[in-house]
């Protein structure tokens, strides 16, 4: 068997405690951009597909699960109610089921989690692409993969889930909150400019 299974103990470890929200949580400066995000197609039960790129110009959460992990099934819960109340703003949390036959799995876990946003799933060897390590290597699930309005990777979980805050709900609703607040774009600074040029021409 791979070694997500002993990911599932390992995540075991942060709890389902590790998604209560901590009110006197710091709140820290902006991430910095850790690199581009690649592309990556998230495929759907019901034959569509979805590609990262289509979401440029929202905030969203990654979420690469396990269907059958307790610490998945509620984070995604929590990232429900945090779509609830974030959504209309341009967040959006997506998630990619890359367990054993994950595509049987997901329209169960949508149902009996009651989860309501998109979840789709990948293989196991492109979600490991796309994170940047080997399927080989010792990791945990959920992975959370956070990317701004212009397709920045500005946060990642590290493989082996050794920074629970990371996992915390403080954590997540200051890097919604934080992202929300940039731009889609970066600032004209031409205007000022071509107006100078053209008062001075006349």
């Amino acid at each position: 068997m791979r070694l997500a299974c002993a990911a599932l103990l390992l995540i075991a470890g942060i709890g389902l405690n590790a998604a209560t929200p901590k009110a006197d949580a710091p709140k820290s400066e902006a991430p910095p951009v850790l690199r581009k995000s690649p592309e990556f197609v998230i495929k759907f039960v019901d034959g569509n597909q979805m590609l990262l790129s289509s979401l440029k110009g929202k905030v969203v959460a990654l979420l690469m699960v396990h269907t059958t992990c307790p610490h998945c099934q509620h984070t995604s819960q929590v990232f429900t109610q945090l779509y609830n109340e974030y959504g209309s703003r341009g967040f959006q949390p997506v998630d990619a089921a890359f367990n054993t036959m994950a595509n049987m799995y997901v329209s169960d876990f949508v149902k009996n989690f009651k989860i309501g946003y998109p979840v789709g799933y990948s293989s196991p060897e492109e979600v490991m692409a796309y994170l940047g390590f080997n399927v080989m290597e010792r990791y945990t699930v959920p992975q959370i993969v956070w990317i701004d309005r212009k397709g920045n990777i500005r946060s990642q979980t590290p493989a082996a889930g050794d920074d629970p805050t990371q996992y915390q709900e403080s954590y997540w609703r200051n890097m919604i909150e934080t992202l929300l607040k940039e731009p889609a774009t970066a600032p004209a600074h031409h205007t000022t400019a071509a107006k100078t040029h053209h008062v001075a021409s006349n």
